[in-house]
C-alpha cells in the first residue's frame, strides 16, 4: 500500500469509529433519559451526527465515484430531514402532553418569562449566586 491508500484508510476509519461511538452514546443516551422529548433529542442528535460521520467515512474509502456523489446526496438529505422530522415529533408531543408541567416548566405568557429572565441577569450582575432547589 502507498501512503495515499494508508492516509485515506486511516482517515475513513477514523470517521467509522467516529460515528459508532456518537451511535452507542445515542443508544445510552435513549435508554437512559427517563422524558420522551429528550430521548428523541438524543435520538435525533446521534442520528444526524452519527450517520453522516460514518457516511463520510464510506465516502473516503469510495474514493471519487457515481457511488460517493450518492452518499453525499444521502448526507445533504438526512442533514435536512432529521432535524426538521424531530422538530415536528417534539411539537405534536408538546401540544398533546397533558402532563407536560411535570417535566417541564411552562410559561403562559410571555411576559412572565422576560420578568424571571431579567431578574437572573440583575442577580448575576449584582453577584448573588442563584439558590437551585433540591
Amino acid at each position: 500500500m502507498s501512503a495515499v491508500e494508508w492516509i485515506r484508510f486511516i482517515a475513513g476509519s477514523i470517521f467509522l469509529v467516529i460515528g459508532m461511538v456518537i451511535f452507542f452514546t445515542e443508544l445510552f443516551g435513549v435508554f437512559h433519559f427517563k422524558y420522551v422529548l429528550n430521548r428523541m433529542h438524543a435520538a435525533a442528535m446521534g442520528d444526524t451526527l452519527g450517520i453522516s460521520s460514518c457516511l463520510i467515512g464510506l465516502m473516503i474509502f469510495s474514493g471519487l465515484n457515481f457511488t460517493t456523489m450518492k452518499m453525499f446526496l444521502i448526507v445533504v438529505f438526512l442533514w435536512f430531514a432529521s432535524p426538521v422530522s424531530s422538530h415536528v415529533l417534539s411539537r405534536l408531543e408538546a401540544a398533546t402532553n397533558e402532563h407536560l408541567s411535570e417535566n417541564c416548566e411552562i410559561y403562559e405568557d410571555v411576559e412572565s418569562l422576560e420578568q424571571e429572565l431579567a431578574a437572573k441577569r440583575e442577580r448575576e450582575n449584582t453577584g448573588e449566586k442563584e439558590a437551585y432547589p433540591s
